[in-house]
């Protein structure tokens, strides 16, 4: 992989500064998150875009405070993910519904749709001063288990939200990943201009 410039950078774009300053860090403070903030981050992930409308995410959710649902909601994780999520704010397991309700057909889109309502509730989390880490480290089996998810949806992924804690508290090899710089593909390697591979440099291609 290549690097790209960093975000905002003078030789790319400018960016809004909540995508330009995101990180997905494992440094948390220890302390649970209220109902108004959860309540916002939800709110946000629902009012995102959707195939037909169709809206196929669901979240469970677990403030830490809930103490049985967030061990719940812990257990699934793996161990190397569970060391530091423990002292996220609140863990939500995002889900997708397969199907459409209208049609009872496949909807070849929804966890690309759940994905686009977890985007909205990360930058609704970066405005609060909040931090997501998203997570593919989990058992579903166990999610599906423990959560009591139905037929027709699967888990996708599990967040891990709080408020940015020190990065001193991290083992070691975490807290470099933690602090070292963002890196990106360059931007002609993911975009390209007209057809597949011809990569985007700007100003109507090369």
């Amino acid at each position: 992989m290549s690097d790209g410039d960093a975000p905002g950078s003078e030789s790319t774009p400018a960016i809004h500064p909540l995508i330009r300053e995101r990180r997905s860090l494992r440094a948390f403070r220890a302390e649970s998150l209220d109902d108004a903030q959860l309540g916002a981050l939800l709110e946000a992930a629902r009012w995102a875009a959707s195939c037909f409308n169709a809206q196929p995410w669901r979240f469970v959710v677990a403030l830490r405070r809930d103490e049985e649902a967030f061990a719940r909601l812990l257990s699934v994780l793996n161990e190397k993910n569970r060391a530091w999520a423990q002292h996220a704010g609140a863990l939500v397991v995002s889900v997708a519904q397969r199907d459409f309700e209208a049609s009872g057909k496949p909807n070849a889109h929804a966890w690309h749709d759940v994905g686009l309502a977890v985007a909205q509730l990360t930058l609704q989390a970066e405005a609060l001063d909040l931090t997501v880490h998203q997570m593919a480290g989990f058992d579903k089996d166990a999610a599906r288990r423990e959560l009591e998810i139905p037929e027709g949806f699967d888990p996708v992924a599990v967040l891990a939200i709080a408020k940015p804690g020190d990065p001193a508290d991290l083992p070691e090899d975490l807290r470099r990943r933690e602090q070292a710089p963002r890196q990106r593909k360059a931007l002609g390697e993911v975009a390209f201009h007209g057809r597949f591979g011809r990569g985007y440099q700007g100003g109507g291609g090369r």
